[in-house]
């Protein structure tokens, strides 16, 4: 029954993120962590995501800007390689706690980044991917921060969610080829990767057909939702773990 819930938040959270553009590491992260471990987590989520990003960019490959990605993964790639082998050492505690409270900060950051409209020069992009790229090694889930920052680029709609995809698809699969680098791409891990990445690529399809309008008053609202229970969700693991 634990993995039928699971494929259905899968497309759920799937179905979000193709409408959005984020979200689904968000939901998911934490019932994987319930699951499997924190650290066990993170890598299925990886596979799931590359399988995810990999629909989203072949929906809207004819917008993807080609200039933006280069720019973004070119400092993010090596950077997340750094970050996954930082998480790596961690303590599982340590592990579920940096996840969370960053799931937290995320509220406050993408509301002030939001507010300013940032405009982001080509270095600024180039720097930005490095910081985003380790971060995300290490906590997974920056998509909330990806979306502003590609958007100060220029980009919106089609184009946004096309490169935002296209550069997650970069970090996600660097994560994945260190992971098994490490040794940590065991058989299970696998299955339940690439299972949980079928649902996501569903539930893009869904959200892309159905084309659901949600004012962006809604998407705020449901999105610092989401943050705060992902992040109540990790700490409280830290807690079970003790």
């Amino acid at each position: 029954m634990i993995y039928v819930a699971l494929a259905f938040i899968g497309v759920l959270s799937g179905l979000i993120s193709g409408v959005v553009g984020t979200g689904s590491s968000i939901i998911l992260l934490p019932i994987l962590a319930y699951i499997f471990g924190a650290k066990l987590a993170v890598p299925i989520m990886a596979i799931a995501a590359i399988m995810g990003n990999i629909s989203r960019v072949i929906m809207w490959r004819k917008e993807l800007n080609i200039r933006a990605f280069l720019l973004f993964t070119s400092l993010g790639i090596p950077a997340t390689i750094l970050g996954a082998n930082t998480l790596w050492v961690m303590s599982p505690v340590l592990s579920n706690l940096c996840i969370g409270v960053f799931f937290f900060c995320l509220i406050p950051i993408r509301h002030y980044a939001k507010r300013h409209s940032f405009k982001f020069s080509s270095w600024q992009m180039f720097i930005a991917g490095g910081v985003l790229g380790y971060i995300t090694g290490v906590v997974f889930s920056t998509g909330p921060l990806l979306l502003p920052v590609f958007n100060g680029f220029g980009l919106t709609k089609g184009a946004l969610l096309a490169t935002e995809a296209a550069a997650s698809f970069g970090i996600y699969v660097t994560k994945s080829l260190t992971f098994g680098a490490l040794g940590v791409l065991k058989q299970n891990i696998l299955i339940a990767g690439v299972a949980v990445g079928f649902s996501l690529i569903i539930g893009n399809y869904i959200g892309k057909t159905f084309v659901i309008k949600m004012s962006e008053k809604t998407f705020d609202l449901l999105l610092d939702c989401m943050l705060v229970v992902a992040g109540f969700s990790m700490i409280l693991a830290v807690f079970n773990h003790s």
